[in-house]
């Protein structure tokens, strides 16, 4: 028998003074107790380094001296074969007693697997089996504790024997390092428990879930409690299929049912490790084989493959190396970690395990060495990633060493990080950083080597993995720098779109699809400048679509289209609200045509094909809310990407406007006589203000009013007999609400009706002799110069349009005054500048050289000069280049009005789909910012601000000019 003593070798430079002075305390101790301070003496030269390097070792050390003793004296091997007897043994007694058994035994452990590891008595292999080999037993142990307990609560009939283990059909599989015997020095246990509810020896009355779960959760506390003697292992459940919602303990005909239908790659690659390793250990081999076509799939697809790349490729792997340094560099998850050469064999051995089964190994190295063999990965880096596994996995142990803690980061100070190299045995502190970071490069050169052709799923800014259950370190300082305020929140949201919680990734397909549209999303968020932002309502619309694979097949396919409408999440709340509430209106951008000109003819036939199909008046107000959703929709994402000009948009949005009246009037029209009867007579329905003008933009109400002409002899045709304003009032509150009620398909207008003659105080339909009345003996100016931007929408009769808009035209041409019109003016808009001032520097409306003051200015212009044949245009720019071109006023004054309107329609055109009213643009992203500046023609925001200040100077000017006497 050898004794440990005698194989020790020296592991590092005797630390410092301070680590002689407490050995020596040992020593004494040492010589009072028994007189072995000899033995101690001897084996200075290899515990130096421990008790100058290793807190939590010294304090092993000290502890128990008669341990300590023990350990030196004994052959290693035969001692840890005892201590695993030993723990075995605490099966036989109680709870309390076991939990304290169990934490000395895992103390005893450790300390002689240090030394033997220090020592260089057990090598790598030797160092991770034992601890491997110690986490199965001490969880054996536990179990049958746990499951003795569950009898004498009277919950369990027995505790079982033999083969089944404590609680036939309850068992544990390890997953990762304790599954392929790869256990690091503090490393926590991940572990996944399964049941078969009919085999488990149950009492009468108890519920098997309820049972696995509380069996489980007292086995955890056994390991897992932070006693006054330590712990024996932290132990992580959450490997076990969708840990968020599903119990502790999971029955194995719903685990099986999620890895057929949601499991991932990621869980397909944990699974290579995957082991039986307690309870009814033959139960557990059986489930593990059920899921063999689940990990080993001897037919791949591109896509398949290409997702089974991903696990990879979110890794960002600098083309650059000098950067790698040791300094705090993070030996298991930074690059060039054990992390890459895992992953690197892991992705290897998922593609081609399913056809070659000599290439399943879960053990790393043997891994590497079988992909070697059969010719998949070249000697030198077979040779290369091999050595710096070897060097890695040590170098993790002794950084674990130091206080037992579960980290793999080197540490920052130089002081510490000596403390690791010494218990690494290199002599000086640069020596040890300059192998590690090469290393470090020779790894992360490799892991570049493969799939170098495919695209990147990382970021320029970093890593981006959302593998696994835990927040990968590296992924939030990506979304860090990516600008997230909260990057542990979105790793969650993404996780869970990956294990299928909605509907767009709850096929394969969708999941293989978003693992490539993931970084895009998180790329595009950065890039609006506002992510936090972009990425909430983007989550709010992805969440409820009831299929992504089309949309994300879009998507990747037109990474620019993806980016504009990750930019209508971030700067469109008006967009992103219809998204988030009604995803089907995305379903318009699968079409070829979204992008092209608005066509009304196509929306004209599909509307009317969808009112046809309409059940009644509220199933017509539904389906044309559909179809104006789309629409609208699409006109504003076309204003958001630059394709549409304000000219185009706006006649787009009336174009729009006039459609759904013109649909929803005659539907209008049958419901007032379904109500009252028919009525004889024509009605016609009038649009001012914006819409009259063809001027509208996103969220533009309607100003309307409706005119009537009742045929003579008046008479209902039906027994309900109403008079010519009641019946059109009727129809005109039929038509109100119509447009502008909320249904369930959403909202469509607000209505004004107060421009129409006597304003809130007349009837709400006008007759036509009224109409024609009211505007040659009553109207004032402000309401001819609103007339001037009448349009008939829709009527009853061809013939009745006709006569309304020849009315409208004989009420504009009707002689009058210019200088009297121009005070009008003058004081109507001073009047306007009292009680509405601008609300600030972005009032594009209200403010002096605004849009008022260029409404009032073509209105004037058309109000003085119609009396004498000038032209008549409801729309301003119309108005402008048809009064410069009759030669009416001054082309200087009316250049300055043009470019003025332009400017500022082009701008709130945008401001209008993207930000809520008297917002202030100067307060949004940059990227926003530049969107504006694209939209006025000139290079930046500041720019732009300049730009504006001398078209508005211009216009007011230009305004004082034409209007005066």
């Amino acid at each position: 028998m050898t004794r440990l003593i005698e194989v020790l070798t020296p592991c590092g430079p005797v630390a410092d003074v301070k680590a002689a002075e407490r050995f020596h305390t040992v020593v004494a101790a040492a010589a009072q107790e028994g007189g072995w301070s000899d033995l101690l003496s001897q084996a200075w030269p290899a515990l130096a380094p421990v008790f100058g390097a290793s807190p939590y070792l010294t304090s092993l050390a000290r502890r128990d001296l008669p341990r300590l003793r023990a350990l030196l004296e004994a052959d290693p091997n035969p001692r840890f074969e005892g201590l695993l007897a030993r723990t075995a043994a605490l099966a036989d007694v109680g709870y309390e007693a076991a939990k304290v058994g169990l934490r000395k035994l895992k103390a005893e452990a450790h300390l002689l697997i240090a030394l033997a590891d220090l020592g260089g008595v057990w090598d790598l292999d030797a160092v991770t089996g034992a601890l491997t080999r110690f986490a199965d037993a001490a969880l054996t142990t536990a179990l049958t504790v746990a499951a003795r307990g569950e009898v004498e609560a009277g919950r369990q009939t027995a505790v079982g024997e033999g083969p089944a283990g404590p609680v036939p059909g309850y068992f544990c599989i390890a997953m990762g390092k304790q599954g392929a015997y790869e256990l690091n020095y503090s490393s926590d246990i991940d572990i996944s428990v399964f049941y078969e509810p009919e085999a488990l020896p149950l009492a009468q009355g108890v519920e098997s879930q309820g049972f696995a779960v509380r069996l489980t959760h007292r086995l955890t506390e056994l390991m897992a409690d932070k006693t006054g003697d330590g712990y024996v292992f932290r132990t992580d459940l959450r490997l076990r299929p969708d840990p968020s919602s599903t119990p502790l303990a999971v029955p194995v005909a719903a685990a099986m049912d999620y890895y057929e239908s949601v499991g991932q790659n990621w869980e397909r690659a944990a699974f290579i490790k995957a082991r039986a390793c307690a309870g009814d250990v033959p139960r557990g081999q059986a489930f593990l084989a059920e899921l063999t076509p689940f990990i080993w799939r001897k037919n791949l697809d591109f896509a398949a493959i290409a997702d089974i790349h991903s696990i990879k490729r979110q890794i960002h792997v600098h083309k650059v190396d000098d950067r790698l340094q040791a300094k705090g560099m993070d030996l298991k998850l930074g690059r060039g970690g054990i992390r890459e050469i895992e992953f690197y064999v892991q992705t290897q051995q998922l593609i081609l395990g399913g056809r070659h089964p000599d290439l399943r190994s879960p053990r790393t190295l043997d891994a590497l060495a079988a992909l070697h063999a059969a010719g998949h990965v070249a000697p030198k880096a077979a040779e290369e990633m091999t050595e710096g596994y070897g060097v890695l996995r040590s170098i993790e142990h002794r950084i674990q060493m130091l206080a037992d803690e579960q980290t793999h980061k080197l540490p920052e100070s130089d002081a510490e990080r000596n403390r690791v190299a010494a218990l690494a045995g290199y002599p000086r502190l640069k020596a040890f950083d300059t192998a590690i970071e090469k290393t470090l490069k020779t790894v992360n050169r490799r892991y570049g080597e493969l799939f170098p052709d495919e695209e990147q799923l990382s970021s320029r800014f970093g890593s981006l993995i959302f593998t696994g259950v835990d927040d990968d370190p590296e992924t939030l300082a990506t979304l860090a720098r990516m600008g997230f305020s909260q990057p542990a929140k979105v790793s969650q949201t993404i996780r869970g779109w990956h294990h299928g919680h909605i509907s767009a990734t709850r096929t394969e397909r969708g999941r293989e699809l978003f693992t490539r549209l993931a970084p895009r999303l998180l790329e595009a968020a950065n890039a609006t400048g506002a992510p936090d932002v972009a990425f909430h309502r983007f989550s709010d619309f992805f969440g409820k679509l009831s299929s992504g694979v089309q949309l994300q097949s879009l998507f990747l396919a037109q990474p620019q289209l993806f980016e504009l409408i990750v930019q209508v999440m971030a700067y469109a709340p008006r967009l992103a609200n219809t998204l988030a509430r009604r995803p089907a209106a995305l379903d318009a951008m699968l079409d070829g045509d979204f992008f092209s000109d608005i066509a009304i003819d196509e929306d004209r036939r599909v509307m009317a094909a969808a009112v046809a199909r309409a059940d009644g008046f509220e199933g017509a107000m539904d389906a044309v809310r559909r179809v104006h959703r789309e629409q609208a929709f699409r006109i504003g994402v076309q204003v958001m990407s630059g394709s549409a000009s304000a000219e185009i948009a706006g006649r787009a949005f009336a174009d729009l406007a006039d459609l759904c009246i013109d649909t929803l009037a005659p539907v209008s029209l049958t419901e007032a006589e379904r109500l009252g009867g028919t009525f004889p007579g024509q009605v016609a329905v009038v649009a001012l203000g914006k819409c009259g003008s063809r001027e509208m933009s996103a969220g533009s109400d309607l100003d309307l009013m409706t005119v009537y002409r009742a045929d003579e002899p008046a008479a209902a045709s039906s027994v309900k007999a109403w008079s010519a304003d009641v019946f059109y009032g009727r129809f005109t509150q039929r038509l109100i609400a119509a447009l502008s009620t909320p249904t369930g398909e959403g909202e469509l207008y607000e209505v004004d009706m107060q421009l129409r003659p006597s304003g809130t105080k007349g009837p709400v339909a006008v007759s036509f002799v009224a109409f024609q009345d009211y505007y040659d003996r009553e109207a004032e100016t402000w309401e001819l110069l609103a007339l001037t931007r009448a349009r008939v929408v829709w009527a009853s009769s061809p013939d009745f349009a006709q006569a309304t808009g020849q009315a409208i035209d004989a009420a504009l041409r009707r002689p009058r005054e210019a200088a009297k019109t121009a005070a009008d003016v003058r004081e109507m808009r001073q009047l306007l500048e009292r009680e509405r001032p601008p609300k600030g520097d972005w009032d594009l409306k209200l403010s002096p050289g605004g849009l008022v003051d260029i409404e009032f200015a073509a209105q004037f212009l058309q109000l003085v000069h119609a009396p004498g044949g000038g032209p008549l245009a409801p729309n301003t720019a119309e108005a402008l280049g048809a009064v410069l071109a009759a030669g009416l006023a001054d082309k200087g004054p009316l250049a300055d009005l043009q470019e003025a309107w332009r400017l500022q329609q082009n701008l709130t055109q945008l401001l209008k789909v993207a930000l809520p009213d008297g917002e202030d643009p100067g307060e949004e992203p940059k990227a926003f910012k530049a969107l504006l500046a694209r939209a006025g023609g000139v290079k930046d925001f500041k720019a732009l601000r300049a730009k504006l200040a001398r078209a508005r100077v211009a216009a007011r000017r230009a305004y004082d000019i034409i209007v005066q006497t």
